[in-house]
């Protein structure tokens, strides 16, 4: 197979264009792993948690709610018949036996709405914790709504700079390719595309893509090659740029 031929200077602009696609690289790479995205997953699952324990306290303080006015209505329709018993047992109007059974059905009154007020107390008891719980949790979900917002608001920020930055590096990148033989830039892109380093200098016996030393046969071929040949790294496939 022949050897790629490409001027030298043009080989040595390789090496610039190598630093600019690290660059993107970099840039891709903090897009990819900015920390606002870690806080931002984060705060959005305890945001649904919390949304979901306060949808459950809501639900629970309604419930005691309406446990307690049906309670209410319980303990005014006892209050309410008592009353009137009692009434009725004031007038003195009906035989001793029916007299003698309002008595007792007063006591029995009595005795149920003096049930039923203990069950409005133990109410009133979960309701005051329900509403704690609710007021908790509403209070938690403001606080990470506006962790979270603050979070999408510096994430935000961070890409648009590196969205200018990506956009600068690619202009220059562009402008730099123009200025190259296309078969060079085509072999380039196509190691580049591999996810490698796709240029490195040669220095000493060091391949600068990927930090190996090559050996003396080796770097003995590479030092007489003629110096438009357009040289690869036997170790990183690299294209190996003498300077």
């Amino acid at each position: 197979m022949a050897v790629p031929k490409a001027d030298p200077f043009a080989q040595r602009r390789l090496l610039e264009l190598a630093t600019l696609d690290r660059s993107l690289s970099t840039v891709e790479h903090r897009t990819r792993t900015l920390p606002e995205l870690a806080v931002i997953a984060a705060a959005e699952a305890e945001l649904d948690t919390v949304a979901a324990d306060k949808a459950l306290a809501d639900a629970e303080l309604g419930d005691l709610d309406r446990a307690t006015r049906k309670l209410d209505a319980e303990v005014e329709q006892v209050r309410a018949r008592a009353d009137r018993d009692a009434a009725r047992l004031a007038a003195g109007s009906g035989t001793s036996r029916e007299l003698e059974n309002l008595q007792h059905e007063i006591e029995s009154l009595a005795r149920r709405q003096g049930v039923l007020e203990d069950e409005e107390l133990e109410l009133m008891e979960q309701r005051e914790t329900a509403e704690a719980a609710v007021a908790r949790l509403a209070s938690r979900v403001d606080e990470v709504t506006g962790g979270l917002t603050a979070a999408r608001t510096r994430r935000d920020d961070a890409l648009a700079d590196l969205s200018v930055e990506r956009d600068r590096l690619s202009a220059a990148r562009a402008a730099l390719v123009t200025g190259l033989p296309a078969d060079l830039v085509t072999l380039y892109d196509r190691i580049h595309a591999g996810g490698r380093v796709a240029a490195g200098e040669l220095r000493g016996s060091r391949c600068e893509a990927c930090s190996m030393q090559l050996d003396n046969v080796e770097l003995a071929r590479l030092r007489n090659a003629p110096v438009d040949d357009v040289l690869r790294c036997p170790e990183c496939g690299a294209i190996l740029v003498r300077t």
